[in-house]
């Protein structure tokens, strides 16, 4: 049976790919997550007395602590979606971006990288660390009938944005440097179950149902795609499962 470690798990999007993988396949789930603001145990209720599922409350800055739940857990997967992830945030205090997003993903692709050395050459082949990102890296739309593709180039305009970017060039380069095996996604905004109450939908509906003014960022122009989180946590597993090595998915 295979083993998953999905990093984030507690939060928006991880929690419902941690849902999925243990409601629709057989495999077994650890969650890694140091339960920050937006970390939430809650969103885990459903599956968390499942057999096949366990936590690890560990911020991937730790590198001591990833060894050891690598070996503990001996995962044949690692799904990468912790982070830090509201730009306005980002531009009141960037340096807890660059801790996480940047340092963060380095240590775990370090510890990856140790664990994934060791592992016997069978089990190596089939080893994957997918790095869950996010469109913002590629900077603004400008209409409603622009997209991005995997060809776009990188124009980060936020703390947020330059971190999460700088994380996606840190896991191509241990692919090309180290020969890690890895994939990478990058997702439009999310919506659905447990989004956090500062997003955009969820903070309209609070704001019109207590009758409070709407947020509006700049002048109301700015384009936003959304993704439903199912529909993402189902995508993430048809990548991370048929997708090819070092390929990117937007």
């Amino acid at each position: 049976m295979k083993q998953f470690l999905v990093t984030g798990g507690a939060g928006f999007i991880g929690s419902a790919l941690v849902r999925f993988l243990i409601e629709q396949t057989d495999y077994r789930v650890v969650v890694v997550d140091k339960l920050s603001y937006a970390g939430n145990l809650a969103s885990l209720a459903s599956v968390q007395n499942d057999a096949r599922y366990a936590f690890e409350q560990v911020d991937v800055c730790d590198r001591a602590e990833l060894d050891r739940v690598m070996a503990q857990y001996q995962p044949d997967c690692i799904m990468h979606l912790a982070a830090e992830s509201h730009v306005d945030r980002s531009i009141d205090g960037p340096i807890a971006f660059i801790e996480t997003n940047i340092v963060g993903t380095y240590q775990l692709l370090e510890a990856a990288r140790h664990y994934w050395n060791g592992m016997a050459d069978e089990r190596k082949k089939g080893f994957i660390f997918h790095h869950i990102s996010t469109d913002e890296v590629f900077g603004d739309l400008h209409g409603s009938d622009d997209f991005f593709t995997e060809t776009t180039p990188y124009a980060p305009s936020s703390p947020y944005s330059a971190t999460k970017a700088s994380s996606d060039h840190l896991v191509r380069a241990w692919l090309r440097t180290y020969g890690l095996p890895i994939i990478v996604t990058n997702c439009s905004n999310n919506y659905g179950p447990y989004h956090f109450p500062e997003k955009l939908i969820p903070l309209t509906i609070i704001n019109a149902l207590a009758g409070k003014p709407l947020p509006v960022y700049g002048n109301g122009s700015q384009i936003r795609d959304w993704l439903y989180v199912e529909d993402h946590a189902r995508a993430l597993y048809r990548v991370v499962s048929s997708g090819k090595v070092g390929e990117t998915y937007n």
